[in-house]
């Protein structure tokens, strides 16, 4: 631990990583390397698929792309650092660079949250009201509720950044912990974090309880709407349109509640890095492919694409 004293102000953060075994650092990065280049791969690639197929062109898909938008952003606010760190041995990040992180990553995590609920409400739409689908989900109200998310997790993140690096820092400059989250930075300050605790729990608490209440509330209506449907086939095809989702639903909330709705009491920094390395690496790795796996509409559209590109290749 580096010790400070009191008069002296922090100018940079030393990141502890995920292992302090020089052995295990370069396979670490071999494991990290090809995962953060699916997931900035398979994300861009979702965007292109969705902008260039006209198919494509639903406040679904539209969603979608926004979502691989969100899961490239917040995942590259942290990965990259990562994988330096491993490479080089280099733990430091500066001041500034820790705020910037801390910034884009609750930031694009926020609006995570929201855009998962804003694509349960679409599903509930088209499930439970086909006829009035076209005329509910429109471009500007999709294009309206995408804004609201950026715009809401731009705000919450200057609430909750301003409210972290209010404090004073004297303990120690050693993060535990691979990237500038709220949590680890908090247990650094000799200031009274009694109030960032509870702006903490209270943000992320309405995040995602309110996104959560909607998600649920509307998967109530549509597993009613399917279980009243008298058709096999029609109850398959409305379950298999929501599939994809409650699977990125499950996995990315299931880590997040973990890690920021348990007591500060509760917290193990192994156990909280273990979670944090799931919803900041492997989901916004996983969504892009169980998407394309699971939902037709772009597994054939990847389909014809890649027939489209080996024929321009033999050429």
């Amino acid at each position: 631990m580096t010790l400070m004293d009191k008069s002296t102000e922090v100018n940079e953060f030393i990141l502890l990583a995920l292992t302090d075994t020089t052995e295990l650092q370069v396979p670490f990065f071999i494991i990290f390397t090809p995962v953060y280049l699916i997931t900035v791969m398979g994300n861009l690639g979702m965007i292109t698929l969705i902008v260039l197929n006209s198919c494509l062109h639903t406040p679904m898909h539209f969603n979608l792309s926004n979502l691989s938008l969100v899961d490239c952003a917040y995942s590259s606010a942290v990965t990259p650092k990562v994988m330096a760190g491993f490479l080089t041995g280099d733990k430091v990040i500066s001041y500034r660079g820790c705020v910037a992180q801390m910034f884009f990553f609750v930031a694009f995590g926020s609006a995570d949250c929201f855009l998962l609920a804003v694509m349960a409400y679409d599903r509930h739409a088209a499930v439970c009201k086909p006829f009035h689908y076209t005329s509910t989900f429109t471009t500007r109200v999709c294009v309206q509720l995408s804004i609201g998310c950026y715009t809401w997790g731009l705000v919450q993140s200057a609430i909750q950044t301003g409210f972290t690096f209010r404090l004073s820092f004297c303990r120690s400059n050693v993060v535990h912990h691979f990237f500038c989250d709220i949590p680890a930075i908090l247990a650094l300050s000799c200031s009274d974090i009694y109030i960032n605790g509870i702006v903490v729990f209270i943000t992320a608490a309405f995040n995602i309880l309110f996104a959560l209440t909607v998600i649920l509330t509307s998967y109530l209506f549509i597993f009613i709407a399917i279980l009243r449907m008298r058709s096999a086939e029609g109850r398959k095809k409305a379950f298999s349109t929501c599939a994809s989702h409650l699977s990125a639903v499950t996995i990315f909330y299931g880590t997040v509640i973990f890690m920021y709705l348990q007591p500060s009491s509760s917290h193990s920094m192994d156990t909280d890095q273990m979670a944090s390395v799931f919803y900041t690496t492997i989901t916004p790795m996983l969504n892009p492919i169980v998407y394309s796996l699971r939902n037709k509409e772009v597994y054939n559209a990847f389909r014809k694409a890649t027939k489209k590109m080996k024929g321009l290749l033999s050429i």
